[in-house]
């Protein structure tokens, strides 16, 4: 399961990093926007991004990187190089501090959700992610973070009057909801299939999953 997981967020992962970069340069007019104050709400969040963004240059080795130093006279690279060294959690701290509301909105629109769920989501999958990374019980865990109930969606969505958001299973449609959107041929519904009758001793209900998930139509896209 934690195999399962961490490979679906990587997905998402690198949607997002796209996204925040490539948005924001052309709704700013700045290629350098990540690494200016001007765009950004609150002050001493932007200041303790720029001290992570200085040490995750200093300690790349990465070509491209180094090709900048050694090609260019910025004092920092273009936003979409620097998202590339930065983890999941830092591109939502990066989101969450845009000062301008409209590309805020642009983003969170293009995952299908409003920003307030974008952002809440965006922790639950980073928390998520980091607790796969350190080989943490995942499967029947009952997790400290809630992600925001989503309305009105853009697209089509789980059955969650009757679930426990505090469950994996809740984080899994998740998942699926925005791999939906940036991979729509994703076979997340086969390879959970796959994993749950490989081990049929398992209590399902554990991971908060209800008896007919996979009929949903949520599921079947």
């Amino acid at each position: 399961m934690r195999l399962l997981l961490f490979n679906e967020i990587e997905k998402i992962e690198v949607a997002i990093r796209s996204v925040l970069a490539n948005f924001g340069c052309k709704e700013l007019h700045d290629d350098f926007w990540i690494t200016n104050p001007a765009h950004f709400a609150d002050t001493k969040k932007f200041n303790q991004t720029l001290v992570v963004i200085d040490k995750e240059l200093n300690g790349s080795k990465e070509e491209y990187i180094t090709d900048f130093r050694s090609s260019y006279s910025e004092t920092y690279p273009p936003s979409w190089m620097i998202t590339e060294v930065l983890s999941f959690g830092n591109l939502n701290y990066i989101y969450s501090n845009i000062a301008n509301n409209k590309l805020r909105k642009q983003i969170a629109d293009y995952f299908g959700v409003k920003p307030m769920v974008f952002i809440s989501w965006l922790n639950v999958l980073s928390n998520l992610r980091n607790m796969c990374c350190h080989h943490s019980r995942v499967w029947n865990r009952e997790f400290v973070l809630r992600p925001v109930e989503a309305r009105k969606l853009k697209y089509i969505w789980a059955d969650t009057t009757t679930l426990d958001n505090k469950r994996v299973y809740y984080r899994l449609c998740i998942i699926k909801y925005m791999l939906n959107i940036i991979s729509p041929h994703n076979d997340l519904c086969q390879k959970l299939t796959h994993l749950l009758a490989n081990y049929p001793q398992i209590d399902n209900s554990a991971m908060g999953f209800p008896h007919d998930w996979d009929a949903q139509n949520f599921w079947q896209q």
